[in-house]
Order: structure tokens, then C-alpha cells, then sequence
């Protein structure tokens, strides 16, 4: 029965089942070894496939970073959908949320994600991505803080001051410089401040 199980051949992948292994090896190496480690070739050998596997789901290096950008930012998405699905509604309850699910995504990804954005930049792959998964991310807390605006109403420019006050709070949890409980709990306060800003940027 053992020798039969032996010659047994090995299931191929859906192209998608495929791409998820990858990204899931890119990860770890990127975790184990550094972004400046990461190329096509080394992702191959790690994921146990030929070069042209790789190839044919990523073409470049830099289409590589760019897949791993995706994915971290629809993994943050999700639970960010999930979480707020599940929240009071309320200010206080949906600022905790937003502040929380993106501390805890970036956690997530340790130090992984900022080396991915630095080796990326200046690629017009990370600046066509960064900028539609921005608006996807910023479009929704607008629609989901809006109600409770003074004006009804929240600016692209507060928005915008949100989300590089997330990033900074982020990255500084991830590299150790700050608890995850005071990156969350500063987001928290700022996002009801801009809120309860709304009243005077209607316009």
C-alpha cells in the first residue's frame, strides 16, 4: 500500500491555489530573509516550482511586491469589513473598529509590509495600487464616519490626515517603538477628532 501511495502523482494546483502558495512563500521569505532576498528565482526554489511557474503568475519583481501589496491590503479590507459588520453603531464604535483592524493587519504582517512599499517605491506598479487601494479604504470610513458628523460631511484632506496618522502609528507599533495598545488607542482619538471636526469643512 506504501509503494503504491509512493508513486501516487501529486495533485496539480488551480492557477488560483497556485498563486496563494506563492504569495504565502513570498511572505515567509521576506519574513526569514528580507525584501532585498526576494527575487523570482529564490521564490521558485523556496516554493519547491520551476522559474517560468513563477514567472507566468508575476512576470517581474516589482509585479511580485505589487501581488504582495494586493494581498496585504485585501486581508486588511476583510476584516475590516468583518469587524465593522459586527460593531456598534456608533462613533466610539466604529472609530474603535477602523483604529484597531488596521493596527492589528499591519501587526499582522510585522515588518514585512514597510519593506514591501520601500522596495516598491518609485515603481508605477505600487503607485497605481497604493493609490485605488487608498480611495477603496478612505471612501469606505468616509461613508461609515460621515453619519456622525456634526456636517455630515467628511473631507478628502481630514481623511487623508487620517490615514498617514494610521500609517505612522502603525509602522511605529510594528518596529517596537510604540505598544499596539497606545498605536490603537491614539488612532481611536484622532479619528473622533476629525469627526467632530466636520462641522466647519463642508466645503
Amino acid at each position: 500500500m506504501s509503494s503504491t501511495d509512493t508513486h501516487t502523482p501529486r495533485r496539480r494546483l488551480s492557477r488560483e491555489d497556485r498563486l496563494r502558495q506563492l504569495l504565502d512563500v513570498a511572505w515567509q521569505l521576506v519574513r526569514e530573509e528580507g525584501t532585498e532576498a526576494l527575487t523570482l528565482g529564490r521564490l521558485a526554489e523556496m516554493a519547491g516550482v520551476t522559474k517560468p511557474v513563477v514567472y507566468d503568475h508575476f512576470v517581474t519583481r516589482a509585479g511580485l511586491l505589487a501581488a504582495l501589496y494586493k494581498d496585504f491590503d485585501e486581508r486588511q479590507n476583510a476584516l475590516m469589513d468583518a469587524a465593522l459588520e459586527a460593531s456598534e453603531p456608533s462613533l466610539e464604535g466604529r472609530a474603535r473598529v477602523i483604529a484597531s483592524s488596521y493596527v492589528d493587519c499591519v501587526l499582522l504582517q510585522g515588518r514585512e509590509i514597510p519593506g514591501v512599499i520601500a522596495a516598491l517605491t518609485g515603481a508605477p506598479e505600487l503607485e497605481i495600487l497604493k493609490r485605488e487601494y487608498e480611495m477603496i479604504f478612505l471612501v469606505k470610513c468616509r461613508d461609515v464616519l460621515a453619519p456622525f458628523a456634526p456636517s455630515g460631511n467628511i473631507t478628502l484632506a481630514s481623511l487623508r490626515a487620517m490615514l498617514g496618522a494610521a500609517e505612522a502609528l502603525s509602522h511605529a507599533a510594528a518596529s517596537g517603538e510604540i505598544s499596539p495598545w497606545e498605536a490603537q488607542e491614539e488612532l481611536f482619538e484622532t479619528i473622533k477628532a476629525m469627526v467632530n471636526r466636520g462641522a466647519g469643512l463642508k466645503h
